[in-house]
């Protein structure tokens, strides 16, 4: 079974306050598993979210010179 996270310890991973993955559950941006009437957020979806708004830096071209 995959590991399920607490609002607040997602929100610790991410490094932001517990209203930060609120916000994505209620909005519906990340994906999350309802036990009872608790709400928790299974890692492999905080790692997903996390990949998806990764930025990748650009390399840069050196100009060549003829």
């Amino acid at each position: 079974m995959e590991r399920l996270l607490t609002v607040g310890q997602a929100a610790e991973l991410l490094g932001t306050t517990p209203r930060f993955p609120r916000r994505l559950i209620s909005g519906r941006r990340i994906r999350y598993v309802r036990v009872g009437r608790h709400v928790r957020i299974p890692a492999k979806a905080l790692a997903d979210f996390i990949e998806a708004g990764t930025v990748e830096p650009r390399r840069r071209h050196r100009e060549r010179v003829l």
